[in-house]
């Protein structure tokens, strides 16, 4: 704790949780990092954002990387089953309960997020560009999705995910960007044919119409959006697997 009682740390407003019997008291510290400048950035990681996957990444070594959402979808859908029978009961202890489920929920969906963003900072080097799609809005694209998995995307904490990445990264000296989510999951990755044939949701497989190409729908998104950063990093540039 020594470090945090320097002039480099202010302190803020602390927090007593009580958690199964058990007391913590969160205290937020905040820092002055230096900004990454691009000309250091050696290493580039698109991040793709979803549900049948939390993330799925690429880096600049070619390496894939998922974490599963399977658990997490299915905890959350027990969470939203108990949180409909205590509505249909319009008791008081109901409406308690209720809202200790949501904050439960809540504490439980952010330290995901957590250990998910400091695994992506640890095991990446200094000077990383992370790349995600700018998902603002997304709350109004929830016609395209089917509707047993509205619950799941609406309230996904993919903002949550991004802030601590975000200030996860400045802390390890990397960079955050977000570019335009449009294509990223239709686009081939190797020859740039674009058509929304060349996916197919429902068996979670890319196939390129022109070029035969074949992958994970989630890692083509990711491989296009480290695309995107590099030619963020060099303009014009061509990029092919």
């Amino acid at each position: 704790m020594e470090q945090y009682f320097s002039d480099d740390y202010k302190f803020g407003t602390a927090k007593l949780v009580s958690q199964k019997g058990k007391y913590f008291l969160h205290i937020p510290v905040t820092t002055e990092v230096p900004e990454s400048e691009l000309s250091d950035i050696c290493n580039v990681v698109g991040i793709d954002r979803g549900i049948n996957f939390v993330i799925a990444t690429y880096d600049s070594k070619h390496k894939s990387g998922f974490v599963s959402g399977k658990a997490i979808k299915q905890k959350r859908a027990n969470y939203k089953k108990v949180r409909q029978q205590l509505q249909q009961r319009k008791t008081k202890s109901a409406r308690k309960r209720l809202k200790k489920i949501g904050q439960r929920e809540n504490r439980w969906m952010q330290d995901i997020n957590h250990c998910i963003t400091k695994a992506l900072t640890e095991q990446n080097p200094k000077h990383t560009l992370f790349v995600l799609e700018d998902l603002t809005g997304i709350r109004q694209a929830t016609e395209k999705i089917r509707l047993k998995d509205r619950y799941v995307s609406v309230s996904w904490a993919f903002y949550d995910l991004e802030q601590k990445l975000i200030y996860k990264a400045k802390k390890h000296q990397c960079s955050v960007i977000k570019v335009n989510p449009a294509y990223t999951s239709q686009a081939c990755p190797v020859c740039g044919h674009t058509e929304r044939a060349n996916r197919n949701k429902k068996i979670h497989l890319f196939c390129c119409r022109n070029c035969s190409y074949q992958s994970n729908d989630d890692r083509i998104g990711a491989m296009n959006l480290y695309r995107m950063g590099i030619d963020y990093l060099v303009p014009d540039t061509v990029t092919a697997e």
